[in-house]
C-alpha cells in the first residue's frame, strides 16, 4: 500500500517500491525538498540512512514484515550459535595452558576488558547491549549523535577509561555527492574518521584501545588510517546492525598475548569480508589466580 500523507509519521516501519522492498525501515524525520515530502529513514536491521520521497515508501503488511524480518532473526541466530562455539573453544584451551594440560587443579578468574559502545541509533544501542549480555560482556552504552562523537570522545574515554572502543550508527555512500574515494560523498564518514582521530591522540597505541568504527557503506580506508583497528566497509556493502558487537566479543575473549587473526574475528559476523575489515590485533582477555569467591572467609 502507498505511504499516504495521514499514514507519513515518525517511527513508521516502510518499505521502498524501487528497491522491492528488501529492506525494513523505520521513518526518523520528514522533509519538504524542492516541494516534495521526502522521509528520513534508517534501517531496522542495517546501519544504513536513506531519504526516499513518499511516493516510493509503501506500507507493509504484518506478513511481509515478518518475512522480511524472518531472515535476518535467521542470519542472527546462526551467527551467535557459531560465535559461542568459538567461545567455548577458546575457552577450552585457555583451561588446557592454565592447568598446565589438566595436570593440576588450578582456580583462576578472567577479565576480558571493558567496551565503551558509542551509538548514533538508540533503537539499536539497545539490540547491541543485550546481546553483549548473552555473550558476558562487560559494557557501556552512550547514545551520542553521531556529529557529535568527535567532539564528546575525550570526556567518555576519561570517564569510562574502555579496552574496546565502538564508533557507530548509520551512514550512507551518496553517488551524487561524489567518487567513493572523497569521504565527503558519505553522510557520517567523516564524522566517524575524526572521532577515530580524537580517540588515538588520547590512547595511539592500537593495542592498548582497540577501536572498531563505521556504519553501511562507510569510507573503510580512511577509518584504519585513522586510526581504526577494525571498520566498514570495504566494498560499500550494508552491515547488519550487530555486527560490531560480533567483533568486540571475539577481540574480548582472545588473550591479551595472542594475536587475533582478521579472518578469524570476520568469520561469524553476519556481513563478512564485504562488509568488514581491519589489521591484526592483539586480543584483551587476562587470566589470573587464584580465584576466590567474595562469600568465602
Amino acid at each position: 500500500m502507498e505511504l499516504t500523507a495521514m499514514e507519513a509519521r515518525l517511527n513508521a516501519i516502510v518499505g521502498r517500491k524501487s528497491y522491492n522492498c528488501d529492506i525494513l525501515f523505520r521513518v526518523i524525520d520528514i522533509q519538504e525538498q524542492n516541494g516534495r515530502k521526502v522521509a528520513v529513514l534508517y534501517g531496522e536491521d542495517v546501519r544504513l540512512i536513506a531519504d526516499a520521497p513518499f511516493e516510493d515508501l509503501v506500507t507493509l503488511g504484518p506478513a511481509e514484515r515478518s518475512k522480511i524480518t524472518q531472515a535476518f532473526r535467521s542470519l542472527e541466530e546462526q551467527s551467535f550459535e557459531l560465535f559461542k562455539q568459538d567461545i567455548e573453544l577458546m575457552k577450552e584451551k585457555r583451561e588446557y595452558e592454565a592447568t598446565h594440560g589438566y595436570k593440576e587443579e588450578l582456580s583462576y578468574f578472567q577479565l576480558p576488558g571493558r567496551v565503551l559502545h558509542l551509538d548514533g541509533d538508540p533503537h539499536y544501542l539497545k539490540k547491541c547491549m543485550n546481546l553483549y549480555e548473552k555473550i558476558g560482556v562487560t559494557v557501556y552504552g552512550v547514545h551520542c549523535y553521531e556529529k557529535e562523537m568527535p567532539v564528546r570522545i575525550h570526556a567518555l574515554l576519561d570517564q569510562y577509561r574502555p579496552n574496546i572502543l565502538v564508533i557507530t550508527g548509520h551512514d550512507a555512500y551518496s553517488k551524487s555527492k561524489g567518487k567513493k574515494a572523497d569521504l565527503n560523498a558519505y553522510r557520517h564518514s567523516k564524522s566517524f574518521v575524526r572521532t577515530v582521530m580524537e580517540a588515538r591522540k588520547k590512547v595511539p597505541n592500537l593495542d592498548q584501545l582497540v577501536i572498531f568504527a563505521g556504519a553501511c557503506q562507510s569510507h573503510f580506508e580512511s577509518l584504519i588510517q585513522a586510526g581504526a583497528n577494525f571498520a566498514s566497509s570495504p566494498l560499500r556493502v550494508n552491515i547488519h546492525a550487530l555486527d560490531p558487537v560480533y567483533i568486540v566479543a571475539k577481540i574480548c575473549y582472545t588473550s591479551f598475548m595472542e594475536q587475533v587473526n582478521v579472518w578469524d574475528v570476520l568469520r561469524n559476523t553476519l556481513t563478512g569480508q564485504k562488509g568488514l575489515g581491519g589489521v591484526e590485533t592483539k586480543g584483551v582477555l587476562r587470566t589470573g589466580m587464584p580465584y576466590k569467591p567474595m562469600d568465602e572467609d
